[in-house]
């Protein structure tokens, strides 16, 4: 149920990036636009309110959090499909990232009471398969109903869906014993508050390290989520429903067999060694990038298709072992509101900037590559994973000091 949840969190978030074409023929939207309106008004309410619930779910019910942000992020979703224009959609993408604000840091922390340390790398993987799944069929639902009825009808009907799993969520998941797994609570260590939170994170360089690394990562592997399906339409000439096809299965196969890899090779090596927590991730962006050099530049479909597999797969890996880290860096009674600062840089850089900037870059080439430039502005945003690397590789040489 879980994985269920999570799955319609990315199909509501990254729709987006598939109706993007019809969404900028009927309003008129320029790629700045789009990149705002897909990245940074989702992202502006989804960092800032994750926090404030993050602390509450550690110290109240996760079960029902997670229940009533479904239900807000999936009404918003619908009231999409009702914008008239560029500001209606922007605030209804507000409201999206309102809802979705309180979905996955309790996740997390509901995961790691569900399963014993040794198993948790696999098991956030396993839950991290609703960012593929979820984008994959945000993109194939998304661009199927595009091209059938209209953009606005995709919006209305994987909203009322999400809407409909909210009740069947609360019904079967169950709230676990905080820690059943892991060692008892220190004595007088009751509940925390936000700066009590930051003052022990302050003191573990690792936690940081991770969370600007994915950040980087994010700007990139958003980015990607969001423009991928208008390269295609652009500089393949492929139809709407053809490009959904195509990304969807990339992210599917591809996305589900990185991010599994890497919540198995974290569980294998990082048990003997915390480090290779930081280190497996960190190897897979430095691979990522000359085949996204390569897929971009490309001029058959077939091997394009054949070569996005690789870095998408590569570009996940860090899911199942750096959520593992901060569950295991963050005491017990810290583990949700550790997770929302993480998710706070990692969103509000990825998400904010990650979309926008992409959209930045290919305006400032536009006059020059056309509708080409999309191509020339993914080629510029990869750079952003060799940051990540560097920054996980310098997290790697702390994290076992900073280990629980």
């Amino acid at each position: 149920m879980l994985v269920l949840v999570y799955t319609f969190n990315f199909i509501d978030r990254q729709i987006v990036g598939i109706l993007a074409v019809p969404i900028k023929a009927d309003l008129g939207l320029t790629d700045t636009q789009l990149g705002l309106m897909g990245g940074l008004a989702f992202a502006l309410f989804y960092t800032l309110l994750g926090i404030p619930i993050a602390v509450l779910a550690d110290r109240s019910n996760r079960t029902t959090i997670v229940t009533i942000a479904l239900l807000v992020w999936s009404a918003m979703t619908a009231i999409c499909g009702l914008a008239q224009n560029f500001w209606q959609l922007f605030l209804a993408r507000l409201g999206v990232g309102v809802g979705e604000a309180g979905g996955v840091a309790p996740s997390y922390s509901l995961v790691a009471d569900y399963f014993p340390p040794q198993q948790r790398a696999r098991a956030l993987a396993v839950y991290s398969f609703g960012v593929p799944i979820g984008s994959a069929l945000g993109i194939l639902f998304g661009g199927f109903i595009a091209s059938k009825v209209d953009w606005r009808a995709a919006f209305i009907v994987v909203g009322l869906a999400g809407v409909c799993i909210a009740p069947l969520f609360r019904l079967l998941v169950r709230e676990p014993a905080r820690g059943r797994y892991d060692a008892p609570r220190p004595a007088g260590a009751g509940h925390a508050s936000v700066g009590d939170v930051f003052r022990v994170l302050l003191r573990k360089p690792s936690f940081w390290g991770l969370s600007f690394g994915a950040a980087a990562s994010s700007m990139m592997g958003y980015g990607i989520f969001f423009w991928l399906p208008s390269f295609l339409v652009r500089s393949y000439g492929l139809t709407l429903l053809d490009a959904s096809l195509f990304f969807g299965a990339v992210l599917f196969i591809g996305g589900i067999a990185g991010i599994w890899l890497g919540g198995f090779l974290a569980d294998r090596f990082g048990a003997a060694r915390r480090r290779y927590y930081a280190m497996i991730p960190a190897f897979a962006f430095l691979a990522t990038v000359p085949f996204y050099v390569a897929a971009v530049m490309s001029s058959s479909l077939i091997a394009s298709f054949l070569l996005f597999l690789v870095p998408t797969a590569l570009g996940l890996a860090w899911l199942g072992p750096v959520l593992s880290s901060i569950q295991h860096i963050a005491p017990l009674n810290m583990r949700s509101t550790a997770s929302a600062i993480f998710l706070f840089v990692n969103n509000l850089i990825g998400i904010g900037l990650g979309t926008v900037m992409l959209g930045l870059i290919s305006d400032a080439l536009s006059s020059r590559f056309g509708e080409d430039s999309l191509r020339y502005a993914i080629l510029a945003g990869s750079a952003f994973y060799l940051v990540a690397a560097a920054l996980f590789l310098l997290s790697a040489r702390r994290l076992e000091r900073d280990w629980e």
